[in-house]
């Protein structure tokens, strides 16, 4: 039985789509859901808090979608869905949580996105400004006990700075962010399954720079770049030595230096964070930090106390001299890649990795170099583990495990003393996980389980 008319219908009802109930609700707004699903994740929290509002499940309601003034679109569900195109077609606004945000926000925004690093760049952005005295509002597609989505920091009290973690998916559906400043860490190739090409990827993603009053740019990777309104570049950030106004590394002796333009800031050895893709994430903090006015003394204390991220290349112990790190958030080649070089250059020895999941439809044989220098083996699971192993083959020892935990012992049982076993998977966790969280405390637990 379908409801009756209503003008905004949410569609989707995981974290995103349940916090766009609860604002709605406060809002005085009625609103229907649909999901294509038969047992989306938040439905029963949907129905504990709103039994009175309907909800369609299964194959999406194509005149009901129609008949609405606006669609409220979470990031899960593509905006090139059919039924979702059929009613733009036919009027229909589409929107998204990120899109009401910035209607509604009170206060300043900094919008980050990228490939890799943005959950590492605004946490530790956050810390900076939390250092500089100001209240903070950290959230968008970040997770973590110390962030809400989006419109869940709307039910707050005012913030003095929100900082935003975002998706392309959630950029997909933001028409006018207006940030008080933006940037796009990096770019390579991820959600190809969702994405007609990499161009189509990066477009998404260069939404964050709409309205931004400044915009950062990471010299390293040109698809950091805005394809407009490049006048509004404020500074840059990489790690080559920064020219006026821009954020950079001096390396010295066994060490490296952050600087800005001239002025040393930072040894990296006074950092808890380690490898070089975390010398980036914090140059972009620093060059953010810098656009907002943050104080510099505040950012240097908020650098130098910052412990890192559960699940992103975290050391969880050593065992008969063979460490043991945990980087489900890796779910990209181009994370994996990064993971990889990171740790590999510290080693005295070889990495085992263990990689697989939900492959995405991305490119493999990319990491044939990272592999060749730095991996020893790799030990492979979940759906698409025959994938990687075709792309591994020829530069690599390559093995199967059923479980991670399989994996893990397996792992041990071929590591030496000097090297490392490194969980990177390279790929999604749905398959077997509930998400990258969990299959990083499945792995945890598993470590601590060795012998």
């Amino acid at each position: 039985m379908v409801a009756q008319r209503t003008d905004r219908i949410i569609v989707g009802l995981g974290t995103t789509g349940l916090s766009c109930a609860r604002y709605l609700r406060a809002m005085g707004v009625e609103f229907q859901v649909v999901d294509n699903r038969q047992s989306p994740p938040a439905l029963e929290a949907f129905r504990q808090e709103f039994a009175d509002v309907p909800v369609t499940l299964g194959e999406f309601p194509q005149a009901l979608l129609n008949d609405a003034k606006e669609l409220i679109v979470s990031p899960g569900v593509s905006i090139a869905t059919p039924a979702i195109r059929e009613a733009e077609q036919a009027g229909v606004v589409i929107s998204g949580d990120i899109d009401i945000f910035s209607r509604q926000v009170k206060g300043p925004v900094v919008a980050v996105t990228g490939s890799n690093g943005k959950s590492t760049v605004v946490s530790l952005l956050a810390a900076m400004a939390r250092a500089a005295g100001l209240k903070v509002g950290l959230g968008g597609n970040l997770d973590g006990a110390e962030a809400a989505p989006a419109l869940d920091l709307l039910r707050q009290d005012v913030k003095d700075l929100y900082i935003l973690e975002l998706s392309s998916f959630q950029l997909e559906t933001t028409r006018s962010l207006n940030a008080e400043a933006a940037v796009i860490l990096n770019v390579s190739d991820d959600h190809m399954d969702r994405y007609e090409d990499k161009h189509a990827y990066e477009a998404a993603k260069q939404r964050i720079f709409i309205g931004a009053r400044h915009i950062v740019v990471n010299r390293d990777d040109a698809s950091s770049q805005p394809w407009q309104d490049a006048t509004r570049v404020l500074s840059s950030f990489g790690l080559s030595v920064p020219g006026a106004g821009q954020w950079g590394l001096l390396a010295e002796a066994d060490d490296y230096q952050l600087v800005r333009a001239g002025e040393r800031v930072l040894k990296a050895s006074e950092m808890r964070i380690v490898g070089r893709h975390n010398l980036a994430n914090a140059l972009a903090a620093l060059a953010l930090g810098d656009a907002l006015g943050l104080p510099l003394p505040a950012m240097q204390a908020a650098l130098c106390q910052f412990p890192g991220l559960p699940h992103r290349c975290q050391w969880l112990r050593s065992l008969r001299g063979v460490d043991y790190y945990n980087d489900s958030k890796g779910t990209n080649v181009g994370a994996t890649i990064v993971a990889i070089e990171s740790l590999g250059e510290m080693l005295k020895g070889r990495l085992v990795l263990i990689a697989g999941g939900i492959d995405k439809e991305a490119d493999f044989s990319i990491m044939k170099p990272v592999l060749q220098q730095f991996v020893k083996l790799a030990v492979l699971i979940g759906r698409d583990a025959r994938h990687l192993a075709a792309a591994f083959k020829d530069s690599i020892e390559v093995i199967f495990a059923a479980s991670l935990p399989e994996a893990v012992n397996m792992a041990a049982s071929r590591a030496r003393e000097g090297d490392a076993v490194l969980l990177s998977p390279a790929c999604a966790s749905y398959d077997m996980f509930r998400d990258f969280t969990h299959r990083g405390q499945v792995f945890a637990q598993a470590v601590e389980e060795l012998q």
